[in-house]
């Protein structure tokens, strides 16, 4: 059986499957597991890649055939992804992926357990001066307030902004709340003249844009 290393030497990477990549990250299996093995079994345990990233320390502490060393590794893996996105964000040129924005507040927002609404501030060619959570809510959802967005968006000196938020539910849907807060915020931000360009609804699938929805 070809092991991942030789695979990937031979195909490259991206003819592993998830427990080769995973398999190759871990690096040594246990006295009853090989490495692939091991990989496969954490898998299926967490029911595949994004459980396993986003389980805890502690939780990944006691899994056999983790340790510390092995734990660290797989938590570094998410925060990497999460810090790569956020540097091609904000790399000081024009935001001109909606590609890119999309999966950078999916990764940002999407795992968190209850609502949370955060704030892309843009300049005014559309560069990112900041992201900020604004609003922690329950699982049901956060309440915002439009003048609090318009005193950080004044802060930031920034002249446009993208709001997005997180459905714990996974639905993306927005709903009529989400609707009616979208319009207050958009109200309110005009008097300052900072424009809301977005408003996107973060669940399990593709974030939802009220831009592309007509909703703004």
């Amino acid at each position: 059986m070809t092991m991942p290393r030789e695979k990937l030497a031979e195909e490259g990477i991206t003819a592993l499957s998830d427990a080769e990549l995973l398999a190759i990250l871990l690096g040594t299996g246990t006295g009853r597991q090989s490495v692939l093995e091991l990989a496969e079994h954490l898998l299926q345990g967490f029911g595949g890649l994004r459980g396993l990233l986003l389980a805890s320390r502690n939780t990944l502490e006691r899994q056999r055939g983790l340790g510390p060393a092995k734990s660290s590794k797989l938590l570094a893996v998410l925060e990497l992804s999460r810090r790569y996105l956020h540097q091609v964000l904000v790399r000081g040129q024009p935001m001109e992926s909606p590609e890119v924005t999309e999966q950078y507040l999916k990764s940002a927002l999407r795992d968190h357990p209850h609502e949370v609404f955060a704030c892309l501030f843009l300049d005014t060619r559309h560069r990112v001066i900041a992201f900020e959570e604004l609003f922690h809510g329950t699982i049901d959802g956060a309440t915002v307030y439009p003048r609090v967005v318009a005193e950080k968006a004044l802060r930031h000196g920034a002249a446009a902004l993208i709001a997005a938020h997180n459905h714990p539910s996974g639905i993306s849907e927005p709903s009529l709340a989400d609707q009616a807060i979208t319009r207050r915020l958009k109200d309110a931000l005009a008097l300052l003249d900072i424009r809301l360009l977005d408003h996107f609804v973060i669940g399990d699938g593709r974030p939802v844009s009220m831009a592309a929805r007509g909703l703004l």
